[in-house]
């Protein structure tokens, strides 16, 4: 185990030349400049893209520690990492070409965090590396972007809020997507492509995608029925009609991992589900089949090579995203229900000002990578695959709150609930 000391940066972002690494890099550099309050450097595997990079971030940037290697290099990848406290990929999509650096990570006791929604890929790098990562001390946080920090210290808050108001957490949770605007990148839809493919091929992956428990330890694998909104549905609870989320593939495992590592702190019989918001009558209803027949109709479009290859030309070219305009344009206004088993309520709201997908991902990427870095003595959290909430909770959400721009609010709990 390498042991931390004065002369390792506190953060390096690997794939600094990719969409969400610039944004990140900005980010840093307008928030914490380049100074003891943030040591941080640059790391891809062009030193050319590299060093044009530091100097599109201006004179302010021309001391930034750039690291050339690529993403199999394991003997570049382990140099990298025995010069940083943690290391920030932004690599995707991260099935094809994350593993060597989450081994480096493991194996050399560096922290590490990303921004994946691969979640048949965190499964595997969980069966391969725990083990690994516990003994040398690495903290592995996966899905620290959009996918699934809003969806993961969400629940952890009102279940928090749920705790001092009643005693005890509420059984049941409900996450709806109020509204959100947001562009999508290329490596964001390289990603999803490659995981319908995968799928498509194995009928074992399929089953596993199926399993809400699917990244918990064998201990925690089971539990009660989870529900799902998987066409347009009524939700009394919050007066309007809903429809599937997509990322409801990926956010729900998060949050029920994140129960298990904290000894199960929400519940055994915790149950939890997401959905879009429509609106109400007729209109909502409507609104609500046509986003059902949106998202099976990508998944179906995504399943057929020839269609799914379409799709990968059609779409962004990897590097390309949402321009700087559509990024300050974007939000995201997310809403959660909480029910106790004796039937007390509260309802809670996370919201963010910026692009989802990548503006708002590439602060919450990178206040994650500073609370692991400044924030978790060594001791806090042992080493291990830990999830955003479970293993930076209060900390990284005080850091969103007061500057990632996002809010984490709660509303008057209310009286008892009829099931």
């Amino acid at each position: 185990m390498i042991v931390n000391d004065s002369s390792r940066l506190d953060v390096v972002i690997f794939g600094a030349t990719s969409f969400v690494g610039r944004i990140l890099c900005s980010y840093y550099l307008q928030h914490y400049g380049v100074n003891d309050k943030l040591r941080w450097g640059l790391a891809g595997r062009s030193r050319e893209r590299l060093e044009a990079l530091r100097r599109d971030l201006g004179d302010a940037a021309a001391s930034l520690p750039v690291f050339v290697t690529d993403a199999a290099d394991d003997e570049g990848l382990r140099a990298m990492c025995a010069r940083t406290r943690v290391v920030i990929s932004t690599v995707g999509p991260y099935a094809m070409h994350g593993e060597p650096l989450v081994k480096a990570c493991a194996e050399t006791g560096t922290d590490y965090c990303d921004i994946t929604g691969e979640i048949q890929w965190v499964r595997k790098m969980i069966d391969r590396y725990e083990g690994v990562a516990k003994t040398t001390g690495a903290r592995i946080v996966h899905c620290c972007g959009f996918d699934s920090v809003p969806s993961d210290l969400g629940v952890f808050f009102l279940q928090r809020e749920a705790i001092r108001r009643f005693g005890k957490p509420c059984r049941r949770v409900k996450m709806r997507v109020r509204s959100i605007r947001g562009g999508a990148s290329g490596g964001t839809v390289a990603s999803m492509l490659n995981l319908v493919k995968e799928a498509s091929r194995s009928p074992a992956l399929r089953q596993e995608l199926a399993n809400p428990y699917s990244l918990c330890a064998p201990d925690a694998s089971s539990g009660p029925p989870q529900p799902q909104v998987t066409r347009a549905a009524w939700d009394e609870d919050f007066g309007a009609w809903c429809g599937p989320f997509v990322m409801a593939a990926i956010n729900p495992r998060i949050v029920h991992r994140s129960n298990a590592l904290q000894a199960r702190a929400y519940g055994a019989d915790f149950c939890y589900d997401e959905a879009m918001l429509a609106g109400a009558g007729a209109k909502g209803r409507l609104a609500a089949m046509g986003i059902s027949a949106g998202v099976w109709g990508l998944i179906a479009v995504a399943a057929l090579p020839p269609t799914r290859w379409l799709l990968g030309r059609l779409g962004p070219a990897q590097g390309a995203g949402p321009s700087e305009k559509d990024q300050k344009e974007g939000f995201f206004d997310i809403r959660f229900f909480g029910a106790t088993s004796d039937g007390r309520s509260l309802r809670g709201k996370v919201a963010a000002d910026r692009d989802p997908g990548y503006s708002s991902t590439a602060r919450m990427l990178g206040e994650a990578g500073i609370c692991l870095a400044r924030d978790l003595a060594n001791t806090a959290r042992v080493g291990g695959f830990w999830t955003p909430a479970a293993a930076l909770g209060k900390e990284l959400l005080d850091r969103l709150t007061s500057n990632a721009v996002m809010s984490f609010e709660v509303e008057e709990s209310r009286g008892t609930r009829h099931a």
